[in-house]
């Protein structure tokens, strides 16, 4: 079952991460960034996850859309 999931991401992260970030909506706001998109599993949630760790990109927070379940 897909999910949407909202992350918020500090900084205002350019365009190109858009590549790596696939099918999802990239917004800036205020000094982060919100990417927002669906989510295939866990595995998928994890891999996306993993890689913000792997190109530096700091986490704040990553919830479940409502209603997207």
């Amino acid at each position: 079952m897909t999910t949407t999931y909202e992350f918020v991401l500090r900084g205002e992260i350019g365009d190109h991460f858009g590549v790596l970030f696939e099918g999802m909506r990239l917004e800036r706001v205020q000094g982060t960034t919100v990417l927002t998109g669906p989510v295939r599993d866990q595995s998928h949630l994890h891999g996306l996850i993993e890689r913000f760790q792997e190109v530096g990109i700091e986490l704040v927070s990553v919830n479940p859309v409502k209603g997207t379940t």
